[in-house]
């Protein structure tokens, strides 16, 4: 089994090309998809570390793939858990809760004993308030393929490559 779990939103097509990108940077012997629709509690338990994936919806919720589970993910132990997270926003028009799905991600795992993992500069993004913000840092690798495109690549590498060496 690879040890490291990357749990994303298969359905959505933003969040999948990310997870396969972020796959493919990180090294794909090392990484498996796993699809949260169809993710067991068990499998979270299954891997040394774990990368989470999710956009934003609406006014700054999780996905229905992720709040469908929610209930049996409060029930976790993850204690001593590695967790980095990594999510969509666009700061242009969810200025107000932008990418507020990493920090209810974080929250979420952080609840259960995880510790987070990954976390990255703020610079470059114009946004008004964020759940993905704590402490000078965001929670996690926070993409805006709307309006940042060109950066994605490079915010990837530059992550995977700080995931390497935290993951140890």
């Amino acid at each position: 089994m690879k040890s490291i779990g990357l749990f994303y939103g298969s359905g959505t097509v933003k969040t999948s090309k990310l997870a396969k990108k972020i796959q493919m940077a990180y090294g794909e012997a090392e990484v498996e998809l796993v699809a949260v629709e169809t993710a067991w509690i068990d499998d979270f338990k299954s891997y040394k570390y774990i990368i989470l994936g999710s956009s934003t919806w609406f006014d700054g919720e999780l996905p229905d793939y992720w709040t469908e589970l929610v209930p049996a993910l409060e029930d976790l132990d993850m204690k001593d858990k590695k967790v980095a997270i990594f999510g969509l926003g666009d700061q242009v028009k969810y200025h107000e809760n932008f990418a507020d799905g990493v920090g209810l991600l974080a929250q979420l795992f952080e609840s259960v004993g995880a510790q987070i993992f990954g976390l990255t500069s703020p610079e470059g993004y114009k946004y008004t308030r964020s759940k993905a913000y704590r402490d000078g840092k965001f929670l996690g690798l926070v993409i805006d393929v709307e309006n940042q495109s060109s950066k994605t690549k490079g915010r990837i590498e530059e992550w995977v490559k700080q995931l390497k060496k935290e993951f140890k």
